[in-house]
Parts: C-alpha cells; structure tokens; sequence
C-alpha cells in the first residue's frame, strides 16, 4: 500500500517507508492517569508522507533514514490530518537501517592500532 492510499479511518494498513523525521520523545499521561512516552516522526515513500505516533521502545528503535515496515496498522486523524498509528494490534519493524555517520572519535583507517 502507498501512503497516498492512505485515508483516516483506514485499518489493516501494511504499508513500508522512509524515517525522514522524529522529533524528542516527550512524556504524557494517558486518560487512565499512565505515564508513557512519545515521539511523533514523518514517514515518505514515493507517493507521498505521513505523520506518525511512535510509542515506548518503538521510539529507540527507529531513527531518521530507516525503512521500516508497519503491519495492520490504522489511519486515525490528529487536528484534521491523517497519521498513522500501530495500535495496540499492529507492529512496525525496521527493515533497513539508514546512514550513520561514525563517532569523530572513531579509529581511522589511516592509522590503525
């Protein structure tokens, strides 16, 4: 499925893309009074973008230039924008992991040890 597919209110949504954005985790409480942290990130692929909810390890797991794959997910609104969510059912999984640049502190080829 392309994310121009996607429509609120859509559920049993697979659909695979790119990070391109993730903001800091931040933490709220839920209307049961549970504390749980959130990160909201953008997702691209060729057709377009969504916003998406990462939740607790998810947040650690997923970083900007991954491709990761969401399973029956669903399609909800937030402030009348589509976004995208796992749910309590759904997953997202990475599927390829994106550049990372080494550490400046890294040992250099030129010199090895």
């Amino acid at each position: 499925m392309k994310i121009s597919d996607l429509k609120a209110g859509a559920s049993n949504v697979d659909v695979e893309a790119t990070v391109v954005e993730k903001q800091d985790a931040r933490e709220v409480i839920t209307k049961y009074g549970k504390r749980l942290n959130v990160a909201n990130a953008t997702l691209k692929d060729d057709s377009g973008t969504i916003a998406i909810s990462l939740w607790g390890k998810d947040i650690e797991a997923i970083n900007v230039g991954d491709k990761v794959k969401i399973s029956n997910g669903y399609v909800g609104e937030f402030r009348g924008t589509p976004q995208l969510s796992t749910g309590k059912y759904g997953k997202i999984e990475v599927v390829g992991k994106g550049e990372v640049e080494a550490p400046s502190d890294a040992p250099s080829e030129e010199y090895p040890e």
